[in-house]
C-alpha cells in the first residue's frame, strides 16, 4: 500500500493522479462510458482527494471512516442527493477498480451505507392504453401511419430511448425484421428482440419507407426513420407531437405521453409479467442495474392496489363475516 501522504511526501499526491487516470482510462475502454460521465467522475475524485487532504490520507491510503466523513460532508454543503449519489458511486467504483488490480488489499466502501435518493416513480400508460393505442395507429394505413405504428411499436416493443430511435440506421434492423442492433449510451451495443406484431408492423413500413426519401436522398440515407432535416432523420420533437396526436385519438391525455412514457410501459409491464431484472436491464441498455430497480417499486405498488381491491381477505365485509361467525360460535 503507499505510504501515508504528508507535506514531506507530495510523491504520494502524484500516485493518486496516476491511479485516477488508469481507472477514468478503464472506464471508458472497458465500460464505454461517456465523456460526460468520465468528467463528473473526474470532478468527484478530485473533490473526495482535496477532502483527504485536509485529514493527511490520499485515495489509496484513507478508510471507510474517511468515507463517511466525506459523505457527510457533501450533506452539509447542500448538495443534492441525486449529486451526492452520483459522486459517491464514482468513489465506490474508483475502489473497486483499485481492489481488484491489487492497488489496495481492502474496499473501503465495503462497509459504507449508500447515499439515499428518492427517485420518483416511472410515468407509463397502463396495458389498456397501449393496446388502445396501437389500435388506434393501426387504423391509418397511409404511408405516415405506418411509420407512426412502426415507431409506436418500436418503442414499446424495444424499450428505446427517443435518440436510439431516430438514430436507428436501416442497416440496425436484422432478417425478417425480428431484432434491432441499437447502439446506446456510450456507445454500447445491444441486441434486442422485438415481437411479432412489432416485426410485422415495421416490415409494413418498410415497404413504404421510400415515400419519405426526397430524390437528393435516394436509398442513401442511412436512417430508418429518414427526414428533410438537416440531420438526415426525424427529431426528437417530431415524435413527441405525433404522439399527442395519437393521444388525443385514442382518448389518452397528451401530458401523459412521451416517447419516454413508452419506454417506461415497456420496462413496466415486462417487470409486472415477471421479467427477471437482469434481462430488462440488457433491454433497456442500463449500465447499473439500481437504475433498473425503479421499475420494481412501480410493479410492487401496483400489486399492492391490486391486492387491496381483489384479494377476499382485504374486504371489510369478509373480516366482519368471520368476526360474527367466531362470536357466534364462541356462544355455542
Amino acid at each position: 500500500m503507499p505510504a501515508k501522504a504528508t507535506a514531506s511526501n507530495p510523491a504520494s499526491r502524484t500516485i493518486d493522479r496516476a491511479e485516477v487516470s488508469q481507472f477514468l482510462d478503464m472506464m471508458a475502454v472497458d465500460r464505454a462510458a461517456a465523456p460526460y460521465t468520465l468528467r463528473n467522475y473526474e470532478s468527484a475524485l478530485s473533490h473526495y482527494a482535496a477532502f483527504l487532504t485536509g485529514r493527511d490520507e490520499t485515495l489509496l491510503t484513507a478508510g471507510a471512516d474517511d468515507v463517511s466523513a466525506w459523505l457527510a460532508t457533501l450533506q452539509e454543503e447542500g448538495r443534492k442527493a441525486s449529486t451526492a449519489a452520483l459522486m459517491s458511486s464514482a468513489v465506490r467504483q474508483f475502489y473497486g477498480f483499485a481492489y481488484a488490480e491489487g492497488l489496495r488489499g481492502d474496499n473501503p466502501c465495503a462497509s459504507v451505507a449508500r447515499p439515499k435518493t428518492q427517485r420518483p416513480l416511472p410515468k407509463y400508460l397502463t396495458t389498456e392504453e397501449m393496446t388502445n393505442l396501437i389500435v388506434v395507429a393501426a387504423g391509418d394505413q397511409s404511408p405516415k401511419g405506418k411509420r407512426l405504428l412502426a415507431m409506436v411499436e418500436i418503442l414499446y416493443a424495444a424499450g428505446l430511448r427517443i435518440s436510439e430511435l431516430v438514430t436507428l440506421r436501416k442497416a440496425a434492423v436484422t432478417a425478417q425484421s425480428r431484432s434491432l442492433i441499437i447502439k446506446g449510451k456510450g456507445g454500447r451495443e445491444r441486441l434486442v428482440p422485438l415481437g411479432q406484431a412489432a416485426g410485422e408492423s415495421l416490415s409494413s413500413y418498410l415497404s413504404v419507407r421510400r415515400k419519405f426519401l426526397t430524390k437528393t436522398m435516394d436509398e442513401e440515407n442511412p436512417f430508418l426513420f429518414p427526414s428533410r432535416g438537416a440531420a438526415g432523420h426525424i427529431s426528437p420533437e417530431r415524435v413527441g407531437q405525433l404522439l399527442k396526436d395519437l393521444a388525443l385519438k385514442a382518448g389518452i391525455a397528451p401530458n401523459r405521453i412521451s416517447p419516454h412514457v413508452l419506454r417506461h410501459a415497456f420496462a413496466t409491464h415486462l417487470v409486472e409479467g415477471g421479467a427477471d431484472l437482469r434481462s430488462v436491464q440488457t433491454m433497456l441498455g442500463h449500465a447499473d442495474i439500481s437504475t433498473t430497480e425503479i421499475y420494481t417499486h412501480t410493479a410492487q405498488d401496483r400489486l399492492e392496489k391490486l391486492l387491496t381491491s381483489a384479494h377476499p381477505l382485504a374486504k371489510s365485509g369478509v373480516h366482519n363475516g368471520r368476526e360474527k361467525n367466531s362470536r357466534g360460535k364462541s356462544k355455542g
